[in-house]
């Protein structure tokens, strides 16, 4: 199943136009205990910076 996954962090190396992220998975963690109340509560582990 192939699912899309939209990202506007152009400096991040799985950055495609199109706003797509083409990274084989994707790594979303919650600041506080596994548990998040709000999206500002979340972060991409699978950034890397664009050389």
């Amino acid at each position: 199943m192939k699912i899309e996954v939209k990202c506007d962090v152009e400096n991040c190396k799985y950055w495609a136009e199109g706003d797509q992220c083409v990274a084989d998975s994707i790594m979303v963690i919650a600041h506080h205990d596994n548990e998040a109340a709000n999206v500002m509560e979340t972060a991409c582990k699978t950034f890397e910076h664009r050389e």
